[in-house]
C-alpha cells in the first residue's frame, strides 16, 4: 500500500465495506468491485475453504471473510501482482480486522495463491466440489 489516499486502496476499502454489508443485507449498493466479487462468489468460496480448511466459512470473522473474498477475486480474476494483492489484504486486516487477522489473512492467501496458480489440468476435486457452507 503506497498511501491511504491511493485511489486503488480507497476502492478496495469501499469494496471491503460493501462485501461486509452484503453478509448482513445481501446488498452492496453501488460498488462495482464488490459486485464482481459476489458474481464469482461460489468459485471464490471454494478456494477459501481449501486454503483455510480449519475455518468453515460460517465461523470466519465477517471482516476477515470479506477481505479474503476480495483478495481471492483479485488473485484469480485480475492481473494485479500477487504481492500487491496480499499486501493490500494484510493492510486492510490491520486496519479493520482483529488482532490476529493480518497473520491469518497472510497465511490463507499464501495457500490460496498456490491453488490459484495451479495449472487447470492439475486442479483436484477439492476445488471442483460444491461448497457445503456459507455460499456468498
Amino acid at each position: 500500500m503506497k498511501s491511504g489516499t491511493d485511489p486503488r486502496h480507497i476502492n478496495r476499502e469501499h469494496a471491503l465495506k460493501s462485501l461486509f454489508q452484503y453478509t448482513y443485507t445481501q446488498d452492496v449498493g453501488d460498488q462495482k468491485l464488490a459486485d464482481l466479487v459476489i458474481e464469482k462468489g461460489t468459485e471464490i468460496d471454494k478456494v477459501i475453504m481449501v486454503s483455510a480448511p480449519e475455518w468453515p466459512l460460517e465461523k470466519l470473522n465477517r471482516v476477515d471473510l470479506s477481505i479474503l473474498r476480495l483478495a481471492v477475486y483479485e488473485l484469480k480474476y485480475t492481473e494485479i501482482p500477487e504481492k500487491v494483492v496480499i499486501d493490500e489484504a494484510v493492510e486492510l486486516a490491520k486496519q479493520y480486522g482483529a488482532e490476529n487477522s493480518p497473520r491469518f489473512i497472510n497465511g490463507a492467501l499464501g495457500a490460496a495463491l498456490k491453488i490459484v496458480q495451479e495449472p487447470e489440468e492439475k486442479k483436484d476435486d477439492r476445488i471442483e466440489a460444491e461448497p457445503k457452507n456459507g455460499n456468498i
